[in-house]
């Protein structure tokens, strides 16, 4: 089944059941006002809002017209946000562009951080920036949403627990990267609000696309109307959600409505850091991942970072060319304190 949260006066929104083609919607409030209050209650709630969705694509549920505008991000807060380094390809192509080399627990390990959660955009709300100086960018990720996880879960039991899947815009500022982690502690200055596609979906309603822990479909990434990254989300996903989920509870239980994020896709072409889509490849999932391509190949960089104005679109369709989890599409717009 499709679920989204529709804006209103309150922080969370209301949550609605899609149809599969993204045309209607039904109010569940006497189920489910919320996500998260579904997500509280799944083992319950789960069945009633999936009785709903069928109602919905026979004609039996009463409808209304969903329109992806009026959106909020499924979750506009949750309680716990991580987000993983799954494509170990990009973190070994920033390695190297900057002539480090790169543990080789990396690719045994996953690399995990603490992420904001407080204020997710929605999917077509702007992408506010003080100043062009602090390099804006986009990373296409793909993210779940997990039922409560034990802490010490095993592989296969985090794999259990994925409720829900969606994609997200993770938007960074690469400018003020550096000079965070020298203080001795994580990113957050330049990691802004990130922003989930209009649905969130469950893995059955992938197909034979989901394996239990990878979603084998390419993220269509646009910059001002053209093609940017064809990446395949399963291709080159060193780690998968099982994996991540597992890590990021071996130490702590995880409560329902926690996202997990993969990070940045990433795909290999002949050994080499990939070409642009207009060069025959499939791209790039953020602008820095080109960036560090043109670097190792001509030795410097030559693709700006965002600017005021530029528009990006990631969406995700089927077999059939049918969007799954709706667009995810905003401009950068200058912020102007109040």
């Amino acid at each position: 089944m499709k679920l989204a949260t529709l804006k209103d006066s309150t922080r969370d929104g209301r949550l609605v059941v899609v149809s599969k083609d993204l045309t209607r919607c039904s109010e569940v409030g006497h189920i489910a006002r919320t996500l998260q209050a579904a997500l509280d209650d799944w083992r319950h709630v789960g069945p009633r809002l999936a009785g709903v969705a069928e109602g919905l694509e026979t004609g039996a549920q009463p409808s209304m017209r969903f329109h992806e505008h009026e959106a909020a991000s499924p979750l506009p807060r949750a309680y716990q946000r991580v987000v993983g380094a799954a494509y170990v390809n990009h973190i070994e192509l920033e390695r190297k562009a900057r002539g480090v080399e790169m543990p080789g627990s990396f690719w045994t390990d996953p690399l995990i951080c603490q992420s904001g959660s407080g204020s997710f955009l929605a999917p077509r709300e702007s992408i506010m920036v003080a100043d062009e100086a602090w390099d804006i960018d986009f990373e296409g990720e793909v993210a779940v949403i997990v039922d409560d996880v034990q802490m010490g879960a095993s592989v296969e039991q985090a794999r259990d627990v994925i409720r829900l899947v969606m994609l997200a815009n993770d938007v960074s500022l690469r400018g003020l990267v550096p000079a965070e982690p020298t203080k001795g502690s994580g990113l957050f200055q330049s990691r802004p609000s990130t922003a989930l596609s209009p649905l969130a979906v469950t893995p059955d309603e992938l197909g034979e696309a989901w394996d239990g822990g990878k979603l084998q479909l390419p993220l269509l990434v646009s910059l001002n109307g053209q093609p940017f990254g064809r990446a395949n989300a399963g291709v080159d996903m060193t780690f998968d959600f099982g994996q991540l989920v597992a890590h990021a509870a071996r130490t702590r239980p995880l409560v329902a409505g926690s996202i997990i994020g993969s990070g940045s896709m990433s795909n290999r072409l002949d050994g080499g850091p990939g070409k642009p889509v207009g060069e025959g490849g499939v791209g790039y999932s953020c602008i820095t991942e080109i960036r560090m391509a043109e670097t190792i190949e001509k030795g410097a960089a030559a693709t700006p970072f965002l600017n005021f104005g530029d528009r990006v679109r990631m969406e995700m369709q089927d077999g059939d060319g049918h969007s799954i989890f709706g667009a995810i599409e905003q401009t950068v717009a200058k912020y102007e304190k109040a």
